[in-house]
């Protein structure tokens, strides 16, 4: 049995710790109040240092996608460790990133057939943009610049990548500093398909959203538009609807328009095929993926790109200007490596689907008829609930109740980790949950899972005395 079996399964008898020693000189994200300290975890479980179990039915932020102390991953990691544990890549390739970028590609969707490793999704989606710049400027056609996504997304921290994301609140205070980016309305069909409107005729609509930007920008102006396939926590688990993607592809192809898919939340296998593109018949010129790659053991992200770009790149200047100190690391790629293999060896893209299907009709039973819940969506092991003061106008709850903060303290107190998120509707407005459990969880931990949530949901609305 693995160490990290053993250090699990001793959590238990290790004693809390005083005041005095949880006393932190960390920027935590929260500065007022106090987290868990975690000790341990195994499967699907964490565990504190006061020895409570928490599900982590979230995978943290959709990442731990083996949960902890998956053993092949944790040989994998003793393994490389004791071959090589760090080489810059401006010097040296490793067998287990060269490894790595074979697998990725032979999986990839049809036309990507490169990957640049980097240590996390914000990277991934940095360097794709800058990819994507580069390669006009290759081609001949520097006067592109216009970077087009989508409102209420997320797309990362760093400035380029908080830029493209279309989440204000993260914007705000931060927007002297980032570059102009353009933004249209999000497939979102619960808040923007109208009364009626069938799911072909609002894909086409929010379609048409990306063309008229296009035009309004002029076409040899514009870069690129960025999307994730479906759109993860700042939205919850909001799926395309019929041939929306299908025709954003189209619209990209008429007027010689990079499309760059972010499923850095929702990829390598979330939502029951590896990419969640899949599922909407189409490739993209650049794939960013991070969370799932890696599934937490390592830090870790990629680009997957697409074949013109690398031929403009080996064509042209030779080289692609920008770099990582991280990047191609071999312990994070050997982590990865594991990863993907026991995915692939343990038909785990099959449970996904299984616990998937389970899990809606788990979510369907308990807050089907729930007053205050609006709307059930999401594929595979990535889904979400979103609250509403009143289910017939689809009225949000006020944002100063931070009814999802609520829902969190109360599923952490019944050993429940979840994803509640406020600002659903335009970063300001609305709240959901996000459910994203690992890949292997059981059908006896999804029932747990639904029947804690539901406790917490029921509990903290109490508290509001709806």
């Amino acid at each position: 049995m693995p160490p990290a079996f053993a250090v699990a399964d001793t959590c238990l008898q290790h004693p809390a710790l005083t005041d005095e020693e949880t006393m932190t000189h960390l920027l935590h994200r929260q500065i007022h109040g106090s987290l868990p300290v975690a000790i341990g975890g195994k499967g699907i479980e964490l565990i504190d240092a006061g020895g409570k179990h928490y599900i982590d039915a979230s995978g943290g932020a959709a990442v731990s996608c083996l949960g902890h102390a998956h053993p092949d991953v944790v040989a994998a990691l003793h393994s490389q460790f004791d071959r090589i544990a760090y080489a810059h890549t401006s010097f040296f390739t490793t067998e287990a990133a060269e490894r790595l970028g074979d697998r990725l590609v032979e999986d990839a969707p049809p036309g990507l057939s490169h990957v640049y490793l980097v240590s996390g999704g914000s990277e991934a989606v940095e360097a794709a943009l800058k990819m994507a710049r580069q390669y006009f400027v290759e081609k001949g056609e520097p006067q592109r610049r216009h970077i087009i996504a989508r409102r209420q997304s997320y797309h990362g921290n760093t400035l380029g990548a908080l830029a493209t994301g279309g989440n204000e609140w993260r914007r705000a205070q931060f927007r002297p500093l980032l570059i102009e980016t353009h933004h249209v309305d999000p497939c979102f069909a619960y808040r923007f398909r109208e009364p009626g409107e069938t799911d072909e005729a609002y894909a086409a609509r929010a379609a048409q959203a990306l063309e008229d930007k296009i035009l309004e920008l002029g076409p040899e102006e514009v870069i690129a538009f960025v999307a994730e396939t479906v759109v993860g926590a700042t939205a919850g688990a909001v799926p395309p609807v019929a041939d929306y993607f299908k025709r954003i592809r189209a619209i990209c192809d008429r007027y010689g328009v990079l499309l760059i898919l972010d499923e850095v939340m929702c990829g390598m296998g979330r939502t029951g095929t590896l990419h969640a593109c899949q599922l909407e018949g189409i490739s993209p010129d650049f794939m960013t993926i991070a969370k799932g790659l890696g599934g937490g053991y390592q830090p870790i992200g990629a680009v997957l790109l697409g074949r013109q770009i690398f031929d403009a790149f080996a064509n042209g200047s030779g080289f692609f200007q920008h770099g990582h100190t991280y990047m191609g690391h071999p312990m994070a790629a050997a982590a990865a490596l594991a990863v993907q293999e026991a995915i692939h060896r343990d038909l785990l893209l099959d449970n996904v689907k299984a616990m998937g299907g389970r899990l809606t009709a788990r979510l369907q039973a308990r807050f089907g008829n729930h007053l205050h819940i609006g709307d059930i969506r999401g594929r595979g092991l990535f889904q979400a609930i979103e609250l509403v003061a009143d289910r017939g106008t689809k009225e949000p709850f006020a944002p100063g109740l931070k009814v999802h903060a609520k829902i969190k303290r109360q599923a952490m107190q019944r050993g429940l980790m979840v994803y509640p998120m406020g600002g659903t509707i335009d970063g300001a407005c609305g709240d959901h949950v996000l459910i994203a459990p690992p890949f292997i969880v059981a059908p006896h931990e999804i029932d747990t899972i639904v029947e804690r949530l539901g406790e917490a949901v029921d509990a903290a609305l109490r508290d509001f005395e709806i």
